[in-house]
């Protein structure tokens, strides 16, 4: 049982019956997922973000680390944390359909012509080699500054300055071609 300790601490070996516990009673459980709920987070994502807590929980056993004093108190801190993440991601994501929208001119686009763009983002997208599109997502859906890719993927920032400006036009190019925009 991870609340008394590790695995390793009780003498339980793989696959005996610390391995196949579950990490968060059933109290502890339904406080994440009023954390979660009352951190904004939709009903559809509560069960992501309760196994999520879950695989935190285990992960930090995994490593050896001693399980925390009060794994209830733990776990509706990191379930705060992610409630906090998912608002950022959200956040991320308007700002890039902010931008996307900003690549048209009309003022009032229909909901056709949003569509239609969005498709050919997503193919345009698609098209590009995995590098580019890696460092494209990363700048502009996650919002990373090029310093902090380039630490991710252990490239200088002049490859990845490269790779965001050969991007971006293949992007517009075929957005051009497409005649999207």
């Amino acid at each position: 049982m991870l609340r008394g300790g590790t695995c390793r601490e009780q003498g339980a070996h793989a696959g005996t019956e610390c391995a196949s516990e579950d990490p968060l009673d059933a109290a502890q459980e339904r406080r994440v997922r009023a954390v979660l709920a009352l951190g904004g987070v939709p009903q559809a994502d509560l069960p992501d973000g309760v196994q999520q807590v879950r695989l935190r929980l285990l992960e930090r056993a995994a490593s050896g680390r001693e399980a925390p004093r009060d794994v209830s108190a733990w776990a509706a801190v990191v379930a705060s944390n992610l409630a906090m993440d998912w608002h950022r991601a959200k956040r991320r994501q308007e700002r890039l359909g902010e931008r996307l929208a900003s690549l048209r001119e009309p003022a009032h686009p229909s909901g056709e012509e949003t569509s239609v763009l969005s498709l050919a983002v997503a193919q345009g997208l698609d098209e590009l080699p995995d590098t580019q599109r890696q460092v494209l997502v990363l700048r502009f859906f996650a919002d990373l500054p090029v310093r902090a890719i380039a630490e991710e993927l252990g490239v200088p920032e002049g490859t990845v300055k490269s790779r965001l400006h050969t991007a971006v036009r293949a992007l517009r190019d075929r957005l051009h071609e497409d005649e999207v925009v």
